[in-house]
C-alpha cells in the first residue's frame, strides 16, 4: 500500500504543473442608455471610453476565480449614449505553478481566455439596445500585467499573488 502512496506522489510531481478551465460564466452586467429616445434623433458620432479591470481570489483547493471588468461609456458629442458593464468570470484549475508564475497566469493568462466571451457579451448588450456593434480590439494582457508589475516595482508595492 505505502508503495502504491509513493509511486502515486511521484507521478504528481512529474505531472508538473496543471492548468484547465473549469467554468465560463457571466458574473453582472449592467446597460443604461439615459438619453433614449432623444439620444437615436442625433448624428452619430461616438467618442469611446474603456475601462478594463481584473481582479482573482483564491476557493477551494487549488480552484481560482478570475473576473474580467469591461466598462464602456460611449458619448456623442457631450451627451451620454449609454453606459455598459459586463463582469466575465471563469473558475480555473492551476497547480503545481511558482508564485511569480501563478501570478503571471491569474493576471495576463486568464484575462485572455476571458475577454472573448466578455467582448460578445458586450456587444450583445450594446447591439440590444439598439446602437451599433462596438466590435472591441483584442487586448494584450500580457503587455498591461507587464506595464502594472513595473508599476509596483517603482512605487515598492509587491506584486499581487493567489491569495
Amino acid at each position: 500500500m505505502t508503495e502504491q502512496a509513493n509511486n502515486g506522489a511521484a507521478a504528481q510531481e512529474e505531472q508538473g504543473a496543471q492548468f484547465s478551465l473549469q467554468r465560463i460564466y457571466v458574473r453582472d452586467v449592467s446597460f443604461e442608455a439615459p438619453k433614449s429616445p432623444e439620444i437615436f434623433r442625433q448624428e452619430w458620432n461616438p467618442s469611446v471610453a474603456l475601462d478594463l479591470n481584473t481582479k482573482q481570489k483564491s476557493l477551494e483547493g487549488d480552484f481560482h476565480e478570475v473576473v474580467l471588468t469591461l466598462s464602456v461609456t460611449v458619448k456623442t458629442g457631450e451627451e451620454v449614449a449609454f453606459i455598459a458593464e459586463v463582469q466575465q468570470a471563469g473558475i480555473f484549475l492551476i497547480k503545481g505553478l511558482e508564485p511569480q508564475a501563478m501570478s503571471h497566469t491569474l493576471g495576463a493568462f486568464c484575462p485572455n481566455i476571458l475577454f472573448p466571451y466578455a467582448r460578445e457579451a458586450l456587444d450583445s448588450l450594446v447591439t440590444r439596445g439598439s446602437f451599433p456593434a462596438l466590435m472591441l480590439a483584442p487586448v494584450n494582457f500580457d503587455a498591461l500585467y507587464a506595464q502594472e508589475m513595473a508599476r509596483m516595482q517603482q512605487g515598492g508595492e509587491a506584486p499581487a499573488t493567489a491569495h
